[in-house]
């Protein structure tokens, strides 16, 4: 009989034992906990975008004609000045002979007037009439000079150059031999010393964003680095994003240019707006409001104990923690909600 209740003894500690080791697995496995460290924290907003030039632009003729002439081809560098493009040119030098023979008509015309009416304009006998015929020949001469330098221009316009060194990316026709207008045949021109990395901030983050913010860019070309970069525009009118949304356009400045860069490159800026070095840090899942005050569980004797705390910055992780709690203290990180002050944690 004394055997028998050895033995439920036994097994009655065994139970014991299972229930209780089970507990303490399951609240462990149930509270998760870590050690309050220093860090350091910084507020970033993140936007995409696209390197651009700031200098990108686009040639165009100023009238319809016949292409005669084109002297570049695509991925040619340009210096500045140089002849692009030109249209045949025949009918505007005609145009421009005839004018200049219209201003030596006129001029003709012109000193023949004055030379006919010397001797009245000598003897201050000019009358109304005589004054209108030498304020004419004035005029028609004045007329023919204008009528010269249209043409001039002209003729001039006939050909398109480069306004700065660059790139050409983009050329609308590039044979000659073929009518176009205006809008038939542009050469984009890109200076690849003036590149910048656009990117398109959302409405409800553009108040805080500023010139002379600092920026880190990351490039999909170039997934292992990190380029640095300083606002220096935002755009004053919005645009639509893809979405539907509203999103403004901040002009990015690199810190240096590599020359492997190339306009298009999508990436994504990460606008550093401030941050602190050696802050205590917490994780976010920690952090808990209760009547407009900010709260964590703290493991104190392993037992769970409510600790008011001050918060500060804080990004997409962890929060820095100002006051209520220091370096080494153990908190709680997970199912905050089921604990209850003085309840026995096993860490």
């Amino acid at each position: 009989m004394r055997k028998k209740a050895v033995v439920v003894f036994v097994i009655f500690l065994l139970i014991s034992g299972f229930f209780f080791y089970r507990g303490r697995a399951s609240t462990k496995k149930l509270f998760k906990t870590e050690s309050v460290k220093k860090g350091e924290i910084a507020v970033k907003i993140s936007s995409a975008g696209e390197i651009k030039a700031e200098r990108d632009i686009y040639l165009k003729f100023q009238s319809s004609g016949l292409l005669s002439w084109v002297g570049v081809k695509k991925g040619d560098s340009v210096k500045k000045g140089q002849a692009i493009a030109s249209l045949d040119k025949r009918q505007l030098e005609q145009a421009l002979k005839k004018e200049a023979n219209d201003y030596l008509s006129k001029r003709w015309d012109f000193e023949q007037t004055q030379d006919d009416y010397k001797e009245t304009k000598e003897r201050k006998l000019v009358t109304d009439a005589i004054r209108r015929i030498l304020d004419k020949a004035q005029y028609d001469l004045e007329n023919s000079v204008i009528d010269y330098e249209l043409a001039d221009l002209a003729v001039k316009l006939a050909t398109i150059y480069s306004p700065f060194e660059g790139i050409v990316v983009e050329l609308d026709e590039p044979y000659a031999g073929v009518n176009i207008t205006p809008a038939t045949a542009r050469f984009r021109i890109v200076d690849p010393s003036n590149l910048y990395f656009e990117a398109r901030i959302d409405e409800a983050d553009i108040s805080k964003v500023k010139i002379g913010d600092k920026v880190n860019i990351y490039l999909d070309a170039y997934p292992n680095e990190v380029f640095e970069g300083t606002i220096s525009k935002i755009d004053f009118e919005s645009t639509k994003t893809s979405g539907g949304g509203t999103a403004y356009n901040a002009w990015i400045s690199f810190a240096k240019l590599l020359p492997t860069f190339r306009l298009g490159m999508n990436g994504e800026a990460e606008i550093i707006k401030e941050g602190a070095k050696e802050a205590f840090l917490a994780p976010l899942s920690a952090i808990f409001e209760r009547d407009k005050k900010t709260y964590l569980w703290k493991l104190e004797d392993k037992k769970a104990k409510k600790i008011e705390v001050t918060t500060g910055l804080s990004d997409d992780n962890y929060v820095q923690i100002l006051s209520g709690i220091t370096e080494g203290d153990i908190i709680i990180t997970s199912n905050i909600n089921l604990l209850k002050e003085g309840i026995s944690i096993i860490p």
